[in-house]
Parts: structure tokens; C-alpha cells; sequence
């Protein structure tokens, strides 16, 4: 409130304007928030009831201050043209030593009226109020306040003040003369200060049963009739009744969003004033405005992460709500969605997981970032979609000759058994890895288990068999004999026009000559390769 109003100072006009109607909510708010405290928090006894309110209207009512120091600013006080409103209002608030102060410098200025000053100051000072640490009992401060009423009254019929019509006016509002009080309007500036006024002066030890009645009627004295209900004198009427819902009730009409209803609700649910009021669909009040307060955040487009918390303290519905929420929410930037994974993640909202790295994961695709595709569809534990990702990574293999991410691929880890081509993706990269590193003998073990283990696609046989090529063509020999035949069996049936079982979509390579010379240098080198594995194992075997 103190920053808003700093920065109205230095607006436009039409800037400020609105800035002081956001001041004047945020001050009502508060207002309403001081007196819950003092009602349903404090539950202030008679005696110190009036003390809290006192001091509610001090805090709320703070022209006096700036009035103070200005007077008190000037060359001469007592002749300020201010002085005898400020005395007033002081009076007003129950500042009772402030305003004898005030009255001394009126004295020092004036001698014809200062035994009149130092009277009525002397009544200032005995007024008896009940103070934080004072012991006696409530009947015994009635029983004080009386004799000091009944002296106030002697001096005012007396004609004490007569001389001095200001004197005599503080001495009326002391005695709480209702004409008197209603005088000084302009000075009480609102119906609930002239009530606390009116009670300080007529019935200090007033009890908290009986502040509606003191409060309609005051209402209905200052405002004399001349306007309708106003939102803030409803829910001020309906917490000096008592009435904590209506409060809520009314807060929730008059406010345009759910901070202050969800708040205050909260902190009187904590203070166990509402356990009795739950609403007719199953949730009870606190959590039903929470909620309401966060789905409006949510709507948000930076404060949406606050609502979360929102939601975490809501028992009953509040999870629930968080996953609907969640899963409307537009992940525009992939920081944004990283940090809606994070919140998913913290709260084991699995599905919700799924659902995020699945999106992200195709929106990579679409955007041919295989890697960030592979990473997000593992994330989500996907199968299909990891399996649709490996198979782009594949092709682009085959157009390129080699592979993209490779650290990803490299690192898979236990991830590659997510899916059977993810598998073969991971091994098919370790192959390559193995024969740069010219451990050639693993590298064929590696090649022909990716063949015979049917989890290569069959649209791929080609490209391995054609990797093995180099293989065969080493001085050494690699394959065994056995392995070698495998490796036949397996060009035979790619070759063959029978399709593999379960693959109905088999090429037949007969009818493209690319292929077929491919096809041919293949047999001759298994040929060439069974021969000599054939002659080493008989020249082993013979030795």
C-alpha cells in the first residue's frame, strides 16, 4: 500500500486515479482483517474490547498524526488554525495525553483560559480505563467511571466551561453526548469511529454481545438515513454481529477476486472457528475458496506456479484439482515445461508425467530434434513412441551414414530395454563403437546376435549384412564356420521370396540390380569366408 501510494504521487492523473482505488481496497481489506482479528481471534473480553478497537481506529484512522507534527511544526500551536481540531480529534480517539499536552500549550498562550485548560485537563487524566496490566475487576472500573462521569457532568452543568465554547465541547464529548459527537462528523470521518467514540465515552466496559446493537444504532445516527447499504458497512455490520460467514459471504460479493476471502477463511479454519460449516458437496469452506482462489491463478501466466501450493494444502480435493489443471495448462517453452514436469515429478502425478514428455517428445519430432524426441519419449517410458523415434534414427543413418546424438545413444544405459528397437539402436551403435575400436572378433559376435535375435528390423538385415562385409575381407579369419552359415541362412532368407513370418511387407530384392550385386558379393565373401573358416577349424582340430 505505502509503494502503491509513493508511485500515485508520481503518476498521471488518470494513472493515479486508479492506483488510489486499488490503495482504498487494499486499506478496507485490511480494516475488515483488524477487526476479524480483534473479534474472532483475540476474543477480547469487556474492558480490554475497547482497548483493541481503540486502537483499530488509530491505526485506520491516521490523519491525526500528520495533523500533529504540522501544528506542532509551527511557531506558535496554540494560535495554529488547526490547533482546536487537532485537540478534537485527539479526544476523539481516546489520545487523552496528547490532548492535555495540547490544552498546556493553550494555557501557556492564554492565562485568561488556563484554569480552565488545567480543569478539564485533570479530568483527562483521571478518566479511569482499564489498562493491559491493571488488576482491578471490571466492576470496580464501572464503579470509578461513574463518580468520574458524575464529576464531568457537575463541571459542564456548573457552567465550568462556559467562557470557552471549544472547552466546553471536549467536555460534551466526554460525557458522550450523542448531539455533541455528531457535531464533530467531519473529525470522526466514519460511522465506526463515532462508535468506538461513542462507547469510550458512554459505555467503555461494553460487552461483546452487546456491539451490534451500539453498532446499528451508530450506523443509523451518522449516516441519518441518507444511503442504502454499502458493501463495507455490511461486512463491518456483520463482524460486529458475530456472524463469521456472513462476513465471508459479503467479502466474497464485494471483492473482485478470492485472495482475501481464501485467506481469511483459511486463517479462521487454523483458529478452528468454522469446523461446523461444511458445504453441501462434500468440501468444507476453507478448501472449497482455496481451490476457487488457485484455479484463478492458474490462469496466470507467471503465477500459476504459486497456485500449486495452493492446491497441496487442499486435503480432499486439492490433488484432483491440480491434475485438471495441469493438463490444460500451454507448454509454450520447454522451460515452462520442465518446470510443470518438476511439480508432476514431486508429487508422483505419473500419468500426468507421461502425458507432458509425450507431448514434448512429439513436438521434437515435428521439429526433427531426434535426440531431444528419444530422451523426452524414455522420460515418458513409451514404448511405441520410442520405438517410432529409433526407426527415424535408423533412417537417418541409412541416408547419412552416420549417427546424430551420439552421447545420447552412447549413454542409454537400462533405458534401451524400453523398447526392442531402442534395444537394437543401442546395440547397432555399440557395434560400430566396438569395430572402430578393432575388436573385431566382438564386433562380429555383436552383428550376428542383432541378426539372429529377430529384434533388428527386417528392413535393416541388408545394411548389417552389408557391415559385415569388411569383416569377411579381413586376413583373419572372424566368423567361425558356424557363424557363417547363420549369416547365410539369414541373406537366404531376406532373399527369398517368401516373406519372414510377420513381416508381410518384405522387400524382394531379385528385380533391382543395386541390390542384387550387393546380394552376390555377400555369398561370394560368406563363400570365401566358409572356406577358410572351414580349413583353420580342420588344421586346429588336426593339430
Amino acid at each position: 500500500m505505502e509503494e502503491m501510494h509513493q508511485i500515485a504521487i508520481a503518476k498521471d492523473p488518470a494513472g493515479g486515479r486508479q492506483l488510489n482505488s486499488q490503495i482504498s481496497i487494499l486499506s478496507a481489506i485490511e480494516l475488515i482483517w483488524n477487526l476479524c482479528e480483534i473479534l474472532f481471534i483475540e476474543v477480547a473480553p469487556a474492558g480490554s474490547l475497547l482497548l483493541h478497537l481503540l486502537d483499530w481506529i488509530r491505526l485506520h484512522v491516521c490523519e491525526a498524526d500528520s495533523l500533529l507534527a504540522d501544528v506542532l511544526g509551527s511557531e506558535n500551536p496554540s494560535k495554529h488554525e488547526s490547533f482546536w481540531n487537532l485537540v478534537t480529534i485527539l479526544v476523539l480517539q481516546g489520545r487523552l495525553d496528547e490532548a492535555r499536552q495540547m490544552l498546556s500549550k493553550e494555557a501557556d498562550a492564554n492565562p485568561a483560559s488556563a484554569g480552565m485548560c488545567r480543569l478539564l485537563g485533570d479530568l483527562m487524566r483521571t478518566m479511569p480505563i482499564l489498562s493491559p496490566g491493571n488488576t482491578q475487576t471490571l466492576t470496580e472500573l464501572e464503579l470509578k467511571w461513574q463518580h468520574w462521569h458524575e464529576e464531568c457532568e457537575r463541571h459542564l452543568q456548573d457552567g465550568t466551561f462556559i467562557a470557552n465554547p471549544q472547552l466546553e465541547c471536549l467536555c460534551k464529548i466526554m460525557l458522550g453526548d450523542e448531539a455533541a459527537l455528531l457535531e464533530q462528523k467531519e473529525l470522526l470521518s466514519n460511522w465506526y469511529h463515532f462508535l468506538v467514540t461513542r462507547l469510550l465515552y458512554s459505555n467503555p466496559t461494553v460487552k461483546p454481545i452487546d456491539l451490534h446493537y451500539y453498532a446499528q444504532s451508530s450506523l443509523d445516527l451518522f449516516m441519518g438515513g441518507e444511503s442504502g447499504p454499502e458493501p463495507l458497512n455490511n461486512i463491518l455490520m456483520a463482524a460486529f454481529e458475530f456472524d463469521i460467514h456472513q462476513v465471508i459471504k459479503e467479502c466474497s460479493i464485494a471483492l473482485s477476486n478470492w485472495w482475501f476471502v481464501a485467506h481469511l477463511t483459511d486463517l479462521l479454519d487454523h483458529c478452528r472457528l468454522l469446523q461446523s460449516h461444511n458445504l453441501y458437496f462434500g468440501s468444507n469452506m476453507r478448501e472449497f475458496l482455496l481451490l476457487e482462489y488457485a484455479s484463478g491463478l492458474f490462469a496466470h501466466h507467471s503465477m500459476w506456479q504459486l497456485a500449486v501450493d495452493y492446491f497441496d494444502s487442499c486435503p480432499e480435493l486439492g490433488r484432483v484439482s491440480l491434475e485438471l489443471h495441469i493438463e490444460r495448462i500451454p507448454l509454450n517453452t520447454e522451460q515452462k515445461a520442465l518446470k510443470v514436469l518438476r511439480i508432476c515429478e514431486q508429487r508422483q502425478m505419473t500419468e500426468q508425467v507421461r502425458s507432458i514428455c509425450k507431448i514434448l517428445a512429439m513436438k521434437a519430432v515435428r521439429n526433427n530434434r531426434l535426440g531431444s524426441a528419444l530422451s523426452w519419449s524414455i522420460r515418458a517410458k513409451d514404448a511405441a513412441f520410442a520405438t517410432l523415434v529409433s526407426d527415424r534414427f535408423l533412417m537417418d543413418y541409412c541416408d547419412r551414414g552416420c549417427f546424430s546424438d551420439l552421447d545420447l545413444i552412447d549413454n542409454l544405459g537400462p533405458a534401451m530395454m524400453l523398447s526392442d528397437r531402442l534395444t537394437f539402436l543401442g546395440k547397432y551403435r555399440e557395434f560400430h563403437r566396438v569395430y572402430g575400436e578393432k575388436r573385431f572378433a566382438d564386433a562380429a559376435s555383436l552383428l550376428l546376435s542383432l541378426m539372429t535375435s529377430q529384434i533388428a528390423p527386417r528392413s535393416f538385415w541388408m545394411t548389417l549384412l552389408t557391415d559385415a562385409l569388411p569383416l569377411l575381407e579381413q586376413k583373419q579369419v572372424i566368423f567361425s564356420a558356424e557363424q557363417t552359415y547363420e549369416l547365410m541362412r539369414c541373406l537366404e532368407d531376406l532373399t527369398s521370396e517368401r516373406p519372414v513370418r510377420g513381416e508381410p511387407d518384405a522387400q524382394l530384392f531379385q528385380d533391382d540390380d543395386i541390390e542384387t550385386t550387393k546380394v552376390e558379393m555377400l555369398r561370394l565373401a560368406l563363400a570365401r569366408n566358409l572356406a577358410r573358416a572351414i580349413i583353420r577349424e580342420g588344421s586346429l582340430e588336426g593339430s
